[in-house]
């Protein structure tokens, strides 16, 4: 869970229900353990020697969970990405615990207090993590960027790495970064603008104590450094994907277009909010017109993200060309193996292919059962994710009883009326059908109870949409 911060820890206890509802691991059984721990005292013997390199990491200030370095240099008009991604892979033996655990577990989830990894710390916080404090195997893939944008995989290899720095997004400066790191992101950047990509980064909301009491729901704003960060890995990853498309092999991210209900009900929360969206204006477009520093903007970005029915993946197959609807390109999860079991597979067939080997019998199979893993995995994350908004939500409307809050429908089903409260970034529900999608309505709180992470409201008041 990344779009919650909860710095005062006001969201304890409801967090540790959430833990037990949904069976969140704390600990990893003590064969896994030892498994790690022995993991971590190999010493590397199939990778080359690249610590020469002056790679760094660009992170929040509290990760250590590293799973990329990078090196940008020039290569004639091009760029050349040399990206590091942890080789969680050389730790992890084929069927071992570890493995088991790993196919368990999906990926880490993120709570606002503390993650539950996919791997023992001894390994995704330490051994196998780009951390600058000694050398670590990783799997370099050099990525060139063209003068438009586009990215082409140069070459891949099991390498020994060393980070010279560990920056992080809110303190790092121009003179950290090599020279070409904004022209690298503006590459990219302008290449998603030019293939009309809607790819939406929301910035974090957090839950802060108000100074008489009460609290609130507030935005941090992306920094530039984080959007300029996420350039990297999304070339990198396109790059892996395209390259894997034409060996014909490989694991795909794929999204559909929202449909065009889901459009109308984001066209219903912008006009909640507030926020103008031009009725000739496709989706696409008002995306790329959004700002995160705006609240009203920043809750708009979470509805997008949110809408529709969501990414997931797909293995490779003749003659069907994998999407991404949001990348609008073809696109693959590679570099992030420390927090997505996925993307070790990923890495492991990128390996192969780069260096003229056959694909792995265990990774073409992995390739295959993945899709249903991952879905398994996003969806419990999808449903933490939701309880913990939830819990934040009932304790920002706790003692605000009675109150009426303007809002406006955005949805109406079997189960009633869906609504986006206009000055908070909530969405509830109301127990009627006597309204319409568009209407204008004041709902009254009737309850927040964040032992059960409910709130209620009443119709109070009702205005017909124009």
């Amino acid at each position: 869970m990344k779009t919650l911060l909860d710095l005062g820890n006001t969201l304890g206890d409801g967090l540790a229900a959430i833990r037990s509802e949904f069976q969140i691991p704390t600990d990893f059984p003590t064969a896994v353990l030892q498994a790690a721990e022995e993991a971590a005292r190999r010493e590397p013997a199939e990778h080359v020697d690249r610590t020469q390199v002056p790679f760094v990491t660009l992170d929040p200030a509290t990760s250590t969970d590293l799973d990329q370095a990078f090196w940008i240099e020039p290569g004639g008009g091009d760029l050349l990405l040399h990206y590091a991604i942890a080789d969680i892979g050389w730790f992890v033996d084929d069927g071992g615990p570890l493995d088991v655990e790993a196919w368990r577990r999906g990926e880490t989830l993120y709570l606002p207090d503390r993650k539950a990894n996919l791997y023992p710390p001894v390994l995704s916080e330490r051994a196998a993590s780009l951390l600058p404090d000694g050398s670590r195997p990783a799997i370099v893939l050099t990525v060139r960027i063209g003068a438009d944008g586009n990215a082409r995989l140069d070459g891949t290899e099991r390498a020994i790495i060393r980070s010279r720095a560990k920056l992080t997004y809110d303190s790092v400066k121009a003179t950290d970064l090599p020279k070409a790191f904004d022209e690298l992101a503006r590459r990219v950047q302008a290449a998603e603008a030019l293939r009309g990509a809607a790819r939406v980064d929301p910035p974090e909301q957090e839950v802060i104590k108000l100074p008489r009491g009460g609290f609130a729901l507030t935005y941090r704003p992306r920094l530039e450094s984080e959007d300029n960060n996420a350039s990297l890995s999304l070339a990198a990853n396109l790059a892996v994907a395209n390259a894997l498309q034409a060996h014909g092999t490989g694991l795909f991210r794929v999204m559909a277009e929202p449909d065009s209900k889901a459009v109308e009900r984001l066209r219903l929360t912008a006009r909640a909010l507030g926020v103008v969206w031009p009725e000739h204006m496709a989706l696409r477009d008002f995306e790329q017109k959004l700002t995160p520093g705006n609240p009203a903007q920043a809750a708009v970005m979470m509805a997008i993200r949110r809408a529709g029915a969501g990414a997931s993946y797909a293995p490779y197959h003749s003659g069907v060309v994998p999407w991404h609807a949001a990348m609008a390109a073809t696109y693959a999860h590679a570099t992030a193996p420390l927090r997505r079991l996925a993307d070790r597979y990923v890495l492991r067939a990128v390996l192969a292919i780069s260096n003229a080997q056959p694909v792995p019998t265990v990774v073409e199979e992995a390739f295959a059962k993945l899709p249903k893993v991952m879905a398994r995995a996003d969806m419990l994350a999808g449903k933490v994710e939701r309880a913990i908004v939830d819990l934040a939500e009932t304790i920002l409307l706790n003692g605000h009883e009675g109150e009426a809050f303007d809002a406006v429908i955005t949805d109406v089903d079997e189960r009633g009326a869906k609504v986006q409260l206009c000055r908070q970034p909530i969405v509830a529900r109301l127990a009627t059908k006597a309204v319409l999608p568009g209407d204008r309505v004041s709902v009254r709180l009737t309850g927040a109870d964040s032992a059960r992470r409910t709130v209620a409201f009443e119709l109070a008041q009702r205005e017909p949409a124009s």
